[in-house]
């Protein structure tokens, strides 16, 4: 049986835990919260795989240092291999196929949407215990067509918002969509909670407190934490060394391990397997 005869459900059976990563609006730090997630479980000895759906804005390849690689196929089946990254991390992107930094992308929907099934169906992702899809932002065709063909099979979603409450209906949004289409909402993650002045050591809110804890609260959804502003976060990003200030114990590391962490306890039973 070939992979177009497969339901996608049965292509990722032997993934234990598929995650997409969303976002009501773009800029808000998805693609860094996909990224650092599977850093963050693959730092807690799991097999990780990613796959960087977001086709206007594919950036995970070039956080995690391999922009300039292209994916091969399998020669027995023809199945798509994943680039392998820091930590053994499998990584398949929009990316890869782009001649250029500099190319826009610019299909319409119908092109779009069998891009990203073909994706979701032929890459051999083989025995992993974690998939993190980052999805494009908004909850518009390209996210649904992900969400809709892997019905019953995603386990849950990391909505990602900013302190903001211009936010807060866009991060409602993003909770709905999940809801309407029946994945668990894993929880949510405020990307620049916070900074820490290195001068006189206080934390400042730049953009608003505790905004995404309340939104948790009032939907009823896990909060998963806030992720601080750090300045030296970018110089890591743009070498492509997301994985060495990982390793590195900073307040910002230390929350994203603490809601990788989070993530684990709630799906252990299901990583157990």
């Amino acid at each position: 049986m070939t992979s177009s005869e497969l339901s996608l459900a049965d292509i990722f059976k032997d993934v234990k835990l598929k995650l997409i990563t969303i976002s009501g609006k773009g800029g808000v730090g998805k693609s860094l919260v996909s990224a650092s997630v599977a850093i963050g479980l693959a730092m807690r000895g799991y097999s990780v795989g990613v796959l960087d759906a977001d086709v206007y804005g594919p950036t995970v390849p070039k956080m995690l240092g391999v922009a300039s690689r292209q994916l091969q196929t399998d020669e027995e089946n023809k199945r798509i291999l994943p680039v392998e990254g820091p930590l053994g991390i499998k990584i398949v992107s929009v990316d890869f196929l782009l001649p250029g930094d500099d190319v826009a992308v610019i299909w319409r929907a119908p092109l779009l949407n069998k891009i990203l099934r073909e994706f979701l169906a032929n890459v051999k992702w083989s025995f992993i215990d974690a998939l993190v899809i980052d999805l494009p932002p908004g909850t518009g065709d390209a996210p649904l067509t992900i969400a809709q063909s892997l019905h019953g099979a995603i386990d849950g979603s990391i909505i990602v918002t900013i302190p903001t409450e211009i936010s807060r209906r866009i991060v409602i949004k993003a909770i709905d969509f999940s809801r309407r289409l029946r994945i668990r909402v894993a929880g949510i993650v405020e990307n620049m909670c916070c900074f820490r002045c290195p001068g006189d050591g206080k934390l400042y809110y730049i953009f608003g407190r505790d905004v995404g804890k309340r939104i948790a609260e009032e939907a009823g959804v896990p909060f998963l934490g806030g992720i601080p502003i750090d300045p030296e976060l970018s110089q890591y990003l743009d070498s492509g060394r997301l994985h060495e200030f990982m390793s590195r114990d900073s307040e910002t590391s230390r929350a994203i391990l603490s809601a990788v962490d989070r993530i684990i306890e709630m799906y252990r039973d299901r990583l157990a397997k």
